[in-house]
């Protein structure tokens, strides 16, 4: 009879707070924080990445135990997990590949939309209403504001972190054509904004068709930006900047990318070499970056200590042989 009502304790418990929920966002959270598990040394060679997925994923745990023991703070904790899920794509591993996301926005949904079981009780008598006083119409169908609201909440915050900001549109190369040889492009951080999309497409170059990569992103910014034009037929050209600003739909056409991945990490990237996943997530940056660039389209571009110089001449041809 004991573990009879024992057994019966914890229904009745868990009818009184959002126990689903916080039982979601409390799996969200380990599996964020068990993807990057591994020894300290690794943990740091990862950098924001994997530290941020211990802390995001310590958060979700502690959200979805405010769920099951204050049960009033459903609304806050509720929208905060949900944002929290939704940075964790951008700043972990994808969300812990996206399943402790989507765990993180259903958790989060489910507890902010949840309401306490009202005991059904005999309603107390009315008093007769007067003549003059016409009945309240009945409330549309539908669900409750606040479902609504948790139902459409994650929606707009994907759109919001995603969508890249409004501006020109992006213009196609068209009938441009590159230089037989890239200029080569230095710069001691390249930091897009923004998501960045990678592909692969031919560019028209003075030799031929020949396969680039393609970053597409919102803006970007170049530090000690330095551009040194290879091209052997004419003068060469050296173009620097203490800082290089694009915005509007940035588009970069490179054949081939160096650099260090958030500092730590040196890749080579090249269009047979594409970045897996060819999606970068806002936040990250390379350091001690080389590229060959065939070609930028942006819609802006702004520039400090904008400065422009002739690089190394060819030589002159020899002199003709003096006539017999």
């Amino acid at each position: 009879m004991l573990l009879i009502r024992r057994g019966a304790r914890f229904p009745a418990w868990r009818r009184t707070r959002p126990f689903w929920a916080g039982a979601l966002l409390v799996l969200a959270g380990a599996e964020i924080a068990a993807v990057p598990l591994a020894p300290l040394s690794v943990l740091v060679g990862l950098g924001l990445g994997g530290i941020a997925a211990l802390g995001i994923g310590a958060a979700l745990v502690a959200a979805g135990l405010f769920l099951w023991f204050l049960p009033h703070t459903r609304h806050y904790v509720g929208i905060h997990a949900v944002i929290l899920s939704v940075l964790s794509f951008a700043v972990t591993n994808l969300g812990g590949f996206l399943a402790g996301m989507l765990l993180g926005i259903a958790g989060g949904a489910m507890g902010f939309a949840w309401t306490p079981e009202r005991p059904l009780e005999e309603p107390p008598e009315q008093p007769p209403q007067e003549p003059s006083r016409l009945p309240q119409p009945p409330a549309p169908p539908g669900h409750p504001p606040q479902k609504t609201l948790a139902a459409a909440l994650p929606f707009v915050l994907l759109a919001a972190t995603a969508l890249p900001a409004p501006g020109p549109p992006p213009r196609a190369p068209g009938p441009v054509t590159t230089p037989r040889t890239p200029p080569t492009v230095t710069t001691t951080r390249f930091a897009p904004e923004g998501f960045t999309l990678a592909r692969v497409a031919e560019v028209p170059t003075a030799g031929g068709p020949r396969r680039a990569m393609v970053l597409t992103m919102r803006a970007a910014s170049l530090r000690d930006y330095r551009l040194r034009t290879r091209d052997g037929g004419g003068a060469e050209l050296s173009l620097s900047a203490d800082e290089l600003r694009l915005g509007g739909r940035v588009t970069l056409y490179l054949t081939r990318l160096t650099g260090c991945v958030q500092g730590v990490l040196c890749l080579t990237f090249t269009p047979d070499r594409l970045p897996v996943p060819p999606v970068a997530p806002p936040f990250v940056f390379m350091t001690d970056v080389t590229a060959e660039q065939a070609l930028v389209t942006s819609g802006t571009i702004g520039a400090d200590g904008l400065a422009l110089s002739p690089g190394r001449s060819p030589a002159p041809p020899p002199p003709a042989p003096p006539p017999p």
